[in-house]
């Protein structure tokens, strides 16, 4: 059928204004499908990388959003000597909205010696030392500065609180890149709180081997009579549970890509079906200087599937561009998802368009494929 291609495009050109618009049209929903799997993406990358790092997360008992928790800091020094913890860190977490928002702003105080240890990233513009020497500096990842145009040495505010921004950093996580990291101290001292002393949560990083449900409720068991009680789960379990309303959205959010997928498929359908009653006479010449039934079949299938992907490369590609530069990030309790652009979501969605193109072309390709040549020829 290679051989017909050209004229396959003749015909597509010929009602070239019901080309464009069955093939702008695929374009929006498959542009969309995209969008709604690239949340999925982030959050299935967040939990692979949480579950696998080995980390927990000590929090107040009982409380539900980063400012409402206060547990005294001196828990990891305790914490600290149990067997199979390998390093206890101080975290102060400060967050513009525990909802869920898709312009979250999330401050990390921790020791700033303990930062590079802790997190797996590099600097790609500003320096360590400036940082660490001011105590107002902080490092913010790519994807803050992307969506806020921030640069080295401007200084970033947010209600009352102000920083320096002494580097950029990125991240093997694009999650990650949606923080703000700052000295422990500057965030536990800002203007209205006097938090020195008690800190928001502890990360808990384990020794190899360390079994973390285990040493969950060793910790809990330690603090439940003491003065501030304790909720330490595994990092990834902990994420989730702060990100629970905001994953029922992102799984109702499905049925929006899948509806997306049922919009191209009607389009497609309606321009197939549009086409082989325009021409229902030019199907019968095709039939009468010798094109089997089988071909003609097979001719309107490949009209339906060139449309379709043609739609479908065309979103996924804007999606991906977007995605890539916008930098875009949903979240809520201080965890933030990155809209996380990826191969297997690009082959995804032109998958998806071959196939919705294939289901839309049967019916009418079947049609074109059974007219029977007199009463065809005889059509006005």
């Amino acid at each position: 059928m290679m051989k017909f291609i050209p004229y396959v495009l003749k015909t597509l050109w010929r009602h070239r204004s019901r080309t464009v618009l069955t093939v702008t049209g695929s374009a929006v929903a498959i542009f969309v499908f995209c969008f709604v799997g690239a949340v999925q993406e982030g959050m299935n990358d967040l939990q692979t990388r949480q579950e696998s790092e080995g980390t927990l997360i000590s929090f107040q008992k009982n409380k539900f959003c980063p400012a409402t928790s206060h547990l005294p800091q001196d828990y990891n020094v305790q914490i600290g000597k149990l067997q199979g913890v390998k390093d206890v860190v101080p975290v102060q977490v400060f967050t513009n909205n525990c909802r869920a928002s898709l312009d979250i702003v999330v401050f990390y105080g921790m020791p700033p010696e303990k930062i590079r240890t802790a997190r797996d990233f590099e600097l790609t513009a500003g320096s360590w030392s400036e940082f660490e020497q001011h105590q107002n500096a902080a490092v913010i990842g790519q994807a803050v500065a992307n969506r806020r145009g921030l640069g080295v040495g401007e200084t970033f505010s947010i209600g009352d609180l102000s920083v320096d921004i002494a580097g950029i950093y990125q991240s093997s996580d694009p999650a990650e890149e949606n923080y703000i990291y700052s000295h422990l101290e500057f965030l536990q001292r800002r203007k209205g709180m006097n938090g020195v002393g008690t800190v928001t949560q502890l990360e808990i990083f384990l020794e190899e081997g360390t079994d973390p449900v285990a040493k969950c409720s060793e910790i809990d068991d330690i603090y439940r009579v003491g003065p501030v009680e304790t909720d330490t789960r595994p990092k990834g379990v902990f994420q989730a549970k702060s990100l629970g309303d905001l994953v029922q959205l992102i799984n109702m959010a499905h049925y929006l890509g899948y509806a997306c997928v049922g919009l191209v498929l009607s389009l497609v359908a309606t321009t197939s079906v549009m086409s082989v009653q325009d021409r229902i006479r030019e199907h019968a010449v095709l039939q009468t200087i010798g094109f089997s039934g089988s071909q003609v079949f097979r001719l309107v299938m490949t009209e339906s599937i060139l449309l379709s992907i043609c739609g479908g490369m065309i979103g996924v590609g804007a999606a991906m561009f977007v995605l890539q530069i916008s930098s875009l990030s949903v979240g809520a309790e201080a965890v933030a998802i990155a809209f996380t652009p990826s191969t297997r979501l690009a082959i995804t969605g032109t998958i998806v368009a071959a196939i919705a193109g294939t289901l839309a072309g049967i019916a009418p390709a079947v049609h074109a494929a059974r007219t029977e040549i007199v009463p065809a020829l005889r059509h006005a």
